[in-house]
């Protein structure tokens, strides 16, 4: 699992027939944006709680969802400059 923070929404409209109408996000882990599909509706500014590989794709709601990261949680509190 991950912690990341939400940046923005992603738009894509055009997409493969798999690949449903899930909601995407820009989420930043450490210094690097990645996307995830978003299972919680979670808004810019939270932080969360992504998975990867085979577990994104069963968050995501199905084994054969094209994702290898999926936003499973949103952290109440969180300070990232505390250990």
């Amino acid at each position: 699992m991950l912690i990341c923070k939400v940046v923005k929404p992603l738009v894509s409209t055009n997409r493969i027939p798999g690949f449903e109408h899930k909601h995407l996000q820009v989420v930043l882990d450490g210094s690097s944006n990645k996307v995830a599909v978003d299972a919680v509706g979670c808004k810019p500014g939270d932080w969360v709680i992504c998975v990867g590989s085979s577990a994104a794709r069963e968050a995501a709601g199905s084994k054969s969802y094209p994702s290898d990261l999926t936003i499973v949680g949103i952290i109440d509190h969180w300070d990232p400059n505390k250990s």
